[in-house]
C-alpha cells in the first residue's frame, strides 16, 4: 500500500495476490457498502475508518450497536484476524486510534446539539412527522422570527414563538396566509412528543461547532468521531433528521476546494435507509443534490446499509467506490437487489457477479473503487484485510478515561440558555399587559378608542356582564398591535447587539440553505 491509497483487502488473480485499494483522491467520490446482516459489513468499515485515520483523514461514523467503539483500543490479536492477516500477506500489528465520543444525549460522550434556527423548517417538518398544513404553518413561524429577530435556539423558544402564532392567527394570515389554531396545536403535540424521545437535549446551545469534527492527533492521525447511536436509534427519525443536518452544515460551512489530494472529512451513514424512509420528493432532491455537491467541499460520503435498493437511483448514481458484502436470495426482492447490485459493476469475466454476491464467506465481498482517471475498476472478489485495533465494544471504563481526556472535555458539556425568542416573547406579553392595566385604570385609550368607535363603556371599563364591549375588545386588539410592533423594534435593536454566530444573523431577515438551516456566510 502507499501513502495516496487506502488497502480494503486483497483478491485472488492468475498471477497471485493482488492489492484492492482506495485512492485517497477519488475517497471524495462518495461509496457504499453493502451486505446482508452478520456479513462484515461493520468490520469493513473499521477498515476503512482506520485507514483513513492513517491517512490523517478525519472520520464521522455512528456507532449503530456499540462494536465500533473498539478502534480506540489496541487490538487483541484474535484468531480469526490474525489468520487473515497471514492469508493476504501483510502483517498484524495491534494499533489504537484517535478517538472521540459524542452522544446527543450526552450520556457516552459528549454532547451534540444544535440550534432550532440551525435546524430550520424543512428538517423540523420531517422530524416531526408534519403534514403539508402543519409545515406551512411552522414556515411562517421561522418567516416570523427571521423577520422579527427572535433567536430561536430550544424547544422553549419554539413553543412561545408557536403560541405568539396562534393568539394572533388572524392577523397573520392576512399576511402570510392561512394559519390555523388547529395545526399550530398538531405542532404543539409533536414537540411534545419529541421532548419525551429526548429530543430537547439535542435542540440548543453550545451548538457543535463542525471545525471540531475535523482535528488530527499529535502523530498526524485524523480522528475517528463516533456518535454513540444505541439509544438514538430507538428515535429514528430524529437520527435521520441530525445526519442530515450534519451534511447540511458541512456542505454549507466548508470552502470549494476542488478534487484535493485527500478529503477533508469522510463521513459514514449507518443504517442509510432510515435517511430515505418516508422522506417527501422535495426532502429525496435536495438529498441527492446535497451529496452530489459536497464532493467539491472535499467530503467524502459512503453509505452502509444492507440492500443497494435502500438507496434512491439518483443517489446510488453518485458511489463510486463500493464493497459489496452477501447477499442473501430468499425472497424476489432479495433477487431483485442481487440482479440490481451486480449490474451496478463493471463486469469481471472471470466470474459471474451475480453468482458470487450469493456466495461470498464471511469477511469477503466485491469491490470496486475509482481509478486515477475516475472509472471503475473491474470489479474483482476481495478478502478484507483485518482491522488493528481491537473489533467489539470498548468497556464502559475506556469510554469514560476518553471522554475525561479528551480535546474537547468540557466544551459542550453545559448548556447555555441565553436571551432568546422566549424571554423576548415573554417580556412582550407582560409590556402588553402592563400597558392594557393602565390603561384600564386610568380610563385612558380603551375609553378613547371606544367612544371613536361610537360605544359606551356603560359607566365602567366593562360591560354589565363583566366582559369587554366590541369596541373595547378591538381597542384592546390595537392597542396590543402598538404594543407589540415597539416592543419587536426594541427586540430587534436587542438583537443586534447579541453576539455570536446566531446573533449575527439577527436583526435582518435570515438566509437559509437548501435543507432549511441558516446559512453560513
Amino acid at each position: 500500500m502507499s501513502d495516496d491509497s487506502i488497502l480494503i483487502g486483497k483478491s485472488r488473480r492468475d498471477d497471485g495476490l493482488a492489492e484492492e485499494t482506495l485512492l485517497l483522491r477519488r475517497a471524495n467520490r462518495h461509496g457504499l457498502v453493502a451486505g446482508a446482516t452478520g456479513t462484515g459489513k461493520t468490520v469493513t468499515l473499521q477498515t476503512l475508518a482506520e485507514g483513513f485515520s492513517n491517512a490523517g483523514v478525519p472520520v464521522f461514523a455512528a456507532d449503530i450497536k456499540g462494536d465500533l467503539s473498539g478502534v480506540s483500543q489496541p487490538g487483541d490479536s484474535k484468531k480469526p484476524f490474525v489468520e487473515r492477516a497471514a492469508e493476504i500477506g501483510i502483517p498484524y500489528a495491534p494499533d489504537d486510534y484517535p478517538v472521540v465520543f459524542w452522544d446527543l444525549f450526552g450520556r457516552k460522550g459528549h454532547p451534540i446539539r444544535a440550534t432550532v434556527s440551525e435546524i430550520g423548517p424543512l428538517l423540523l417538518s420531517r422530524l416531526l412527522d408534519l403534514n403539508d398544513t402543519q409545515e406551512g404553518v411552522l414556515n411562517i413561524a421561522f418567516r416570523l422570527a427571521d423577520e422579527e429577530g427572535l433567536l430561536l435556539l430550544d424547544l422553549k423558544d419554539l413553543r412561545s414563538l408557536l403560541a405568539f402564532v396562534a393568539e394572533n392567527a388572524k392577523q397573520l394570515s392576512s399576511v402570510y396566509g392561512n394559519v390555523s389554531k388547529a395545526s399550530v396545536g398538531a405542532i404543539q403535540r409533536q414537540l411534545l412528543v419529541l421532548e419525551n424521545q429526548g429530543g430537547e437535549a439535542f435542540l440548543g446551545e453550545p451548538a457543535l461547532d463542525i471545525r471540531d469534527l475535523m482535528r488530527t492527533d499529535r502523530t498526524g492521525r485524523g480522528t475517528i468521531n463516533l456518535l454513540a447511536a444505541e439509544e438514538l436509534m430507538a428515535t429514528p427519525r430524529l437520527y435521520a433528521t441530525f445526519l442530515l443536518w450534519l451534511l447540511s452544515e458541512l456542505f454549507e460551512t466548508l470552502p470549494e476546494v476542488g478534487d484535493p489530494d485527500k478529503p477533508v472529512l469522510v463521513f459514514f451513514f449507518d443504517e442509510a435507509h432510515l435517511l430515505f424512509d418516508d422522506a417527501p420528493k422535495v426532502l429525496l432532491d435536495t438529498i441527492e443534490r446535497v451529496v452530489r455537491l459536497i464532493r467539491s467541499k472535499g467530503v467524502g460520503v459512503y453509505f452502509v446499509t444492507q440492500n443497494p435498493l435502500d438507496l434512491p437511483d439518483e443517489v446510488l448514481g453518485q458511489l463510486g467506490n463500493r464493497v459489496q458484502h452477501a447477499l442473501r436470495a430468499f425472497t424476489p426482492r432479495d433477487q431483485r437487489a442481487v440482479r440490481a447490485a451486480a449490474e451496478t459493476f463493471r463486469q469481471n469475466e472471470t466470474f459471474a457477479v451475480a453468482t458470487a454476491i450469493t456466495e461470498l464467506r464471511v469477511g469477503e465481498a466485491l469491490v470496486s473503487t475509482l481509478d486515477a482517471k475516475g472509472a471503475p475498476r473491474v470489479v474483482e472478489r476481495t478478502l478484507v484485510a483485518p482491522p488493528m485495533a481491537r473489533v467489539g465494544p470498548a468497556t464502559d471504563t475506556e469510554r469514560d478515561r476518553i471522554v475525561r481526556t479528551s480535546p474537547l472535555a468540557g466544551r459542550y458539556d453545559t448548556s447555555v440558555d441565553r436571551e432568546s425568542a422566549y424571554e423576548i416573547l415573554a417580556r412582550r406579553a407582560e409590556e402588553a399587559l402592563r400597558e392594557e392595566t393602565i390603561s384600564e385604570e386610568k380610563g385612558g385609550l380603551l375609553d378613547a378608542l371606544g367612544g371613536f368607535f361610537g360605544v359606551g363603556n356603560g359607566g365602567g371599563s366593562r360591560g354589565s356582564r363583566g366582559r369587554l364591549t366590541t369596541g373595547q375588545r378591538v381597542a384592546r386588539e390595537v392597542t396590543r398591535t402598538v404594543v407589540n410592533r415597539v416592543a419587536g423594534q426594541a427586540a430587534a435593536d436587542i438583537g443586534r447587539a447579541i453576539g455570536g454566530r446566531t446573533g449575527s444573523t439577527v436583526g435582518r431577515a435570515i438566509v437559509r440553505g437548501m435543507l432549511g438551516g441558516m446559512l453560513r456566510r
